[in-house]
């Protein structure tokens, strides 16, 4: 269970528990692996094929108007759309389902239904191209966001009320496992990891029903026929209360390794374990409750509600900040253990040239700069002067695209060699894609946030209109930025997407176990194995389940009241079709 300890530290670090049912474990790895592998196909479609095309939309370039491109792409706006679902919804699930099913389950070296698990696999693939075939055939241009009354073909409803809710499987196997887990262990304190990603799964149920809500009761019936219309409000309400958590949801799987691997891969520790269970105990109670705040220029919500959603947005930068502390102290332990000093002169001394490192201390960086822009995107104030304008694609960029995206490209670079046994394949052209992934998201970011502070709208086919206000001199600049921004991130798609794709079809050199074995970090101040002797602030955070419900309560009063309201003074309109 455990090794030697770094230099200087005091308590060892932990090891993964042994397994010893081999075909077992190398069941659990494919599985994990086909996850984690399709995630990154639709990655690549999403990053390499259409993606660019969305940035030279807003560099004024008119791409899809091409015959040729317009033979399988029929417009803008499903180019958005396919964009839209492949990045942050296909790649996010898929790498995440993979990620947070096996982290906790050989974290605390449990056994799962394996069968159950490749049927929540397959059951999410199918969703998948169910979903697929209206997307690509122009019968669900929808821009992702499912906002009614634009309606889509039935079987894009389907396809993705089904890919989500394998998804929810996956979370329930996952915390079914730590509650048999806990139920055999009574007394003893839940290892970090498994802990982390328990309350994240909890978060993720508490904030997707929401969106199960809608498409259960709005959406499906709709499509149906099985009602004549559809509230438009009711259904963004619905979307929104799972639409902003998700950011959280695809954000926290990122924090999983900050706190418990990057510490390891710079040579460091990991500053609090209490710390960090008390920043995921916050998350699991305070990201759902939050979505009015995307609401502020509707009508028939109570400005009530907006106000206490807005500084209920606020509170969630407690935790981020939190987060900026621990994990900045970690790097700063790393770096003066080797030899760094001065009050900044040590970030030189963290190891800039590997991967696996720079991809996810750059998204960080990248997360701190999208942080302040949610406060802006939050207020009540500020909020509307940028709703729906280019600045919120440039914010969204910064935040999914960069904080989540580039971490895990760069905890793909360990973790598809620990599950297959091959060695990454060209290390230094897959740290210079993460450099250059993160420099042309900033230069987006810059583009599109100067260009939304102009006016321009987001989801809009701008290259396409010929208005004074998009071809005016103020913004020649800031659209020849997110023009070369564009250029920049598919040469780094197309160098990461060849280190990984090699490594993937290269031989197998190994055991995984042993040549990239789980990176857990050393803890400077660690919980103990036994309740009984913890910190309150353990005691606190340790009953997970008596949380999430109150997660659920907090829900229900901060939703409950607005959606009934909705519901009883419903609007019903029919659907368009505008593709």
């Amino acid at each position: 269970m455990t090794t030697s300890p770094l230099p200087g530290a005091s308590t060892p670090i932990r090891e993964v528990p042994a397994v010893s049912d081999a075909a077992y474990l190398a069941s659990l790895k494919k599985v994990t692996q086909y996850y984690i592998v399709t995630a990154f196909i639709a990655l690549f479609v999403g990053v390499v094929v259409i993606g660019p095309l969305q940035a030279f939309n807003y560099a004024g370039i008119n791409v899809y108007d091409n015959p040729v491109l317009k033979a399988l792409i029929k417009s803008y706006y499903q180019g958005l759309s396919l964009h839209g679902v492949l990045n942050a919804l296909v790649f996010t699930q898929f790498f995440i389902a993979g990620w947070m099913m096996y982290l906790p389950v050989r974290d605390l070296g449990a056994r799962i239904n394996m069968t159950f698990a490749w049927a929540c696999y397959w059951i999410m693939l199918a969703g998948l191209l169910m979903a697929a075939v209206p997307l690509l055939t122009n019968g669900a241009t929808l821009l992702y966001t499912f906002y009614p009354p634009m309606q889509g073909d039935t079987l894009f409803y389907v396809g993705a009320t089904i890919m989500i809710a394998a998804g929810l499987l996956v979370a329930l196997q996952v915390i079914f496992t730590w509650v048999g887990w806990k139920k055999a262990n009574p007394g003893r304190v839940t290892p970090v990891v498994t802990f982390m990603s328990v309350a994240t799964w909890m978060m993720w149920l508490v904030a997707a029903l929401g969106l199960v809500i809608e498409s259960f009761f709005v959406l499906l019936p709709w499509s149906f026929g099985l009602v004549d219309g559809v509230d438009p409000l009711i259904a963004k309400t619905l979307f929104w209360w799972t639409g902003h958590a998700i950011v959280y949801f695809w954000v926290l799987p990122a924090y999983i390794s900050w706190y418990a691997f990057l510490p390891r891969h710079a040579g460091g520790r990991m500053v609090s374990e209490p710390l960090t269970r008390l920043t995921f105990v916050i998350f699991l109670l305070n990201s759902t409750p939050v979505g009015i705040h995307h609401q502020y220029a509707d009508p028939n919500i109570s400005n009530t509600w907006k106000i206490i959603h807005m500084f209920l947005t606020f509170l969630i930068a407690v935790p981020s900040l939190l987060t900026a502390f621990s994990v900045a102290a970690s790097l700063e332990d790393a770096a003066r253990a080797r030899g760094g000093r001065g009050v900044f002169g040590w970030v030189t001394k963290l190891p800039w040239g590997n991967a696996i490192f720079s991809a996810q201390v750059l998204a960080m960086i990248s997360f701190i700069l999208g942080g302040a822009g949610g406060v802006v995107n939050a207020s009540a104030a500020f909020g509307p002067v940028v709703h729906n304008t280019a600045w919120i694609p440039g914010h969204f960029h910064i935040t999914v695209g960069t904080a989540t995206t580039l971490t895990f490209m760069g905890i793909a670079l360990w973790f598809i060699p620990h599950l297959t046994g091959k060695r990454l394949q060209l290390p230094k052209l897959a740290n210079l894609s993460m450099w250059l992934w993160f420099v042309g998201m900033m230069v987006f970011a810059l583009g599109m946030h100067w260009t939304g502070l102009y006016g321009v709208p987001r989801r809009a086919q701008i290259s396409a209109v010929d208005n004074e206000l998009y071809s005016s001199a103020a913004l020649i600049l800031p659209k020849a930025l997110t023009g070369i921004s564009g250029v920049i991130l598919l040469i780094s798609g197309v160098l990461f997407f060849l280190s990984l794709f090699r490594t993937l079809l290269s031989k197998r050199e190994g055991d995984g176990e042993v040549s990239t074995p789980i990176p857990y970090s050393e803890i400077i101040s660690r919980a103990p194995e036994k309740l009984a002797g913890a910190s309150r602030l353990v005691r606190f955070t340790e009953p997970l389940l008596a949380l999430w419900a109150v997660a659920f309560v907090l829900v229900a009063l901060m939703y409950g009241p607005v959606v009934a309201q909705l519901f009883s003074r419903a609007e019903l309109v029919p659907g368009w079709r505008l593709y």
